[in-house]
């Protein structure tokens, strides 16, 4: 069963990536997934969005780091490649990339993730906020190739106010 996010909203999928089910990538609290049409060597790139609301003194590098530690429950040698904080002071935002060996199927695999945190206050209280992160994972020699369609999505990324077509 997917989770929900913690705040509505809305994007569009680069062209020919296709909606998965979260549970069929095995990861635990995805509200959202989808997979590229040509696997690499039997991994398929994907495309997950999950989110939280974190406690008030969380940061985003706090987030980013249990996301690593998280990572290391699951993969070996997680290393973080590169992390930058970007946004602005309104919406900021954190963007790392983890390179980790994993097994998928049978087979141990060199994976690359790109993870963006964006923080977004609730529309209805602004004093709250929630983290949504988006990742892509794909497979060492196929994340170069998959990262400007990710890019493509997050730029068609932002808060489901309710109010399109009004």
């Amino acid at each position: 069963m997917p989770a929900t996010l913690p705040v509505p909203i809305e994007f569009r999928l680069p062209d020919g990536w296709l909606p998965a089910r979260p549970e069929a990538l095995e990861a635990p609290g995805v509200a959202f997934a989808a997979v590229h049409p040509q696997p690499d060597a039997g991994f398929s790139a994907n495309i997950t969005i999950d989110g939280e609301v974190p406690p008030d003194t969380a940061t985003l590098a706090d987030l980013a780091d249990a996301s690593v530690e998280q990572l290391r429950q699951v993969a070996e040698s997680v290393e973080v490649a590169g992390r930058r904080e970007v946004g602005s002071a309104d919406a900021p935002a954190l963007t790392q990339r983890l390179v980790f060996s994993a097994v998928t199927g049978d087979t141990r695999r060199d994976l690359v993730q790109s993870q963006v945190y964006l923080s977004l206050s609730d529309v209805a209280d602004p004093h709250k906020r929630a983290v949504i992160r988006l990742a892509l994972t794909a497979t060492a020699a196929q994340h170069d190739t998959v990262l400007g369609d990710f890019q493509d999505f997050l730029r068609t990324v932002r808060p489901d106010t309710g109010t399109e077509g009004r």
